[in-house]
């Protein structure tokens, strides 16, 4: 078949990955120059450990596993199975851990309580306030700024893709795609994977999408200086992810309540170095649009104030500042929406956070759904 892929996100990315792996061809086409939204405003992180049970999860681990292998054939995506630490302080932190470590599912993250010697172990560079760590084993990122380029470059060097930058699609055809050049790209199946962008074309074919979007902020400072071999979490972060809900959490929620600046913007702390040596750290989120066109400084303070604290030293100086929005289906238990239009046309939109990590698994049920 000619697949035509509407999107050049990691998600629309992960879809034409699949397509040439499967024999066919593929023309890739996206509004901007470059993918610009949340696919290269985020940390990299392939972020097993917070799933919720059952289809997130399976989907993360599968996608856990074709990051590896993608990144043994394309180097240059920069992945590395560096795992991950969420550092708690008080008890009830801990406690929210211990749960998780004695869960069904524990084996499956590879999760284990470490003390704070074993965490230093681990990763040295953690010299600061805190008692114990979640260990994640499975947990790994990628260098979410070059990933998209190097996938790119080995599916050209194939004969089977091309890459059509600066083209926003404007209509199906029933035999492809038009273009807002008038062009008309024709295929056998056309992916809408267009990100947080839910106005024209896909609003036109789906007015009423069970998806929101969500904006947050982060940043990237100067080089450590040293290693920081995982990536780390603040034990804010088990607030935010499915997999951390129980008697234990809802304990330190109540007991423990966040400072107000990181309660105001919910904020978690995560932390991963670059290939260049900076850290990626944030995040914040809010869901009421409209979203503001500014950035706000306290968060930052916050994010700068935790990272310092659990380093055991001042944070290297902030380089890059940025927001970025995604789209996310409003049915918890949902990975992802998927919905056939018009016969040939596929939309795929609304991971939301899970997009790095689990965008290659959801390609693989793409196109195992429509038999590709």
């Amino acid at each position: 078949m000619r697949v035509i892929i509407v999107g050049g996100g990691v998600l629309g990315t992960m879809h034409a990955w699949q397509a040439v792996q499967r024999g066919h061809d593929v023309v890739q086409i996206e509004r901007e120059a470059e993918a610009r939204g949340a696919s290269v405003r985020n940390f990299g992180l392939v972020w097993v450990s917070g799933r919720a049970p059952g289809a997130e999860l399976e989907t993360a681990l599968r996608a856990r596993e074709l990051w590896e292998r993608i990144g043994d054939q394309v180097p240059g995506i920069g992945f590395r199975g560096n795992g991950s630490l969420t550092l708690c302080r008080t008890p009830e932190e801990i406690a929210v851990a211990q749960a998780a470590a004695d869960g069904p599912h524990a084996a499956a993250r590879g999760f284990r309580i470490v003390d704070r010697a074993e965490a230093r172990k681990i990763n040295p560079a953690l010299r600061g306030d805190f008692a114990a760590a979640l260990w994640c084993e499975r947990d790994g990122a990628v260098e979410s700024r070059v990933a998209l380029p190097a996938l790119r470059a080995v599916l050209g060097a194939t004969g089977a893709y091309r890459w059509v930058p600066g083209r926003e699609a404007r209509a199906l055809t029933g035999t492809g795609v038009r273009d807002d050049h008038g062009t008309h790209h024709t295929g056998d199946l056309v992916v809408l994977t267009t990100g947080a962008t839910l106005s024209g074309l896909v609003r036109e074919l789906v007015p009423e999408l069970p998806v929101r979007r969500v904006w947050l902020q982060m940043a990237q400072t100067a080089p450590l200086g040293e290693p920081l071999t995982t990536s780390v979490a603040d034990a804010d972060s088990f607030r935010y992810y499915p997999a951390f809900r129980g008697p234990q959490l809802d304990a330190l929620v109540t007991g423990q309540p966040q400072p107000p600046v990181a309660a105001t913007h919910a904020m978690q702390l995560l932390m991963v170095q670059r290939l260049d040596g900076g850290l990626t750290i944030g995040d914040t989120h809010a869901y009421a649009e409209p979203f503001p066109f500014d950035q706000v400084e306290e968060p930052y303070e916050h994010l700068i104030t935790v990272a310092s604290g659990l380093l055991g030293r001042d944070l290297p100086p902030i380089r890059r500042r940025w927001h970025g929005v995604y789209a996310q289906c409003t049915d918890p238990a949902a990975v992802v929406h998927r919905q056939r239009i018009a016969g040939n046309a596929v939309l795929v939109t609304g991971p939301g956070g899970r997009g790095m990590t689990c965008s290659p698994a959801i390609a693989e049920q793409t196109a195992t759904e429509m038999s590709w």
